[in-house]
């Protein structure tokens, strides 16, 4: 097993003196970014999908090894809300594979309000291409259920496991040979960060879950203040006291 630990994207001004040193551009952010990460969580595709050329860009500015995991566009999951999928999947698979090598899982994150229908489920996975590994986040509490853990199961997809005030806020399945999880908000100070017994309490799940997996991605969405960056740090070397391989980008430095 191998575990990506990283942030929800890569550019927030308030990261500047926390990740990226004064006099850095914010053109060479992703760059001292992958110095640091194996991988990143690409936020930017949900509120605009990028074309192509922008993907490729992205996959010469990163190392080899560097996994870039891309949130599915909001067009699909939440105007479209899962309906009349092939287009907009098509669209999304098109423009991501220019990060050839570099692509790592789509995360499929549905609205709040969207009730389940695993029927609506299983034809929004249906057009990925077959190798394809996609993390559906639900966020309402009636997708709970046997059939829905079903469909993820029949499509190799993984729940994403999901964390909101330092405690779990999706069951513990597994439905995929790999792992996805959110950590979207902390308790400790400062706000939101997370303490070091809640992460290692994730690490302990994923050690219990997916001990057997090929790779569990660890993803922190707290990025106020730069928490994300202290956080996934935090989370690796936890995570390696635990005896989980975790991958180290091909440049590490000392605050890795």
């Amino acid at each position: 097993m191998t575990v990506f630990a990283g942030t929800c994207g890569w550019q927030y001004p308030d990261w500047r003196g926390v990740l990226y040193p004064e006099g850095v551009p914010q053109r060479a952010w992703l760059e001292e970014y992958a110095r640091r990460f194996a991988a990143v969580e690409n936020d930017n595709a949900f509120y605009r999908l990028p074309e192509r050329e922008t993907f490729a860009r992205w996959r010469d500015r990163t190392p080899d090894g560097f996994v870039m995991a891309v949130k599915a566009s909001r067009y699909l999951t939440h105007l479209k809300r899962l309906k009349d999928p092939e287009e907009p999947v098509a669209r999304l698979m098109d423009r991501a594979a220019g990060l050839g090598g570099r692509l790592g899982p789509v995360l499929l994150q549905l609205p709040p309000t969207l009730r389940a229908d695993p029927g609506l489920l299983a034809a929004a996975l249906d057009p990925f291409p077959a190798g394809t590994r996609v993390a559906v986040e639900f966020r309402h509490p009636s997708w709970w259920t046997d059939a829905t853990e079903g469909v993820l199961a029949a499509h190799g997809a993984a729940l994403c496991w999901a964390d909101v005030g330092s405690r779990p806020v999706t069951p513990p399945w597994r439905t995929a040979d790999w792992g996805y999880l959110r950590l979207h908000e902390g308790r400790a100070r400062p706000f939101p960060s997370y303490g070091r017994q809640a992460l290692a309490s994730w690490a302990d799940r994923i050690a219990d879950t997916w001990g057997d997996a090929h790779e569990v991605y660890v993803f922190l969405n707290n990025d106020a203040g730069g928490a994300a960056v202290r956080d996934a740090r935090a989370f690796a070397r936890v995570a390696a006291a635990r005896g989980l391989p975790v991958a180290a980008p091909e440049e590490a430095g000392e605050e890795t």
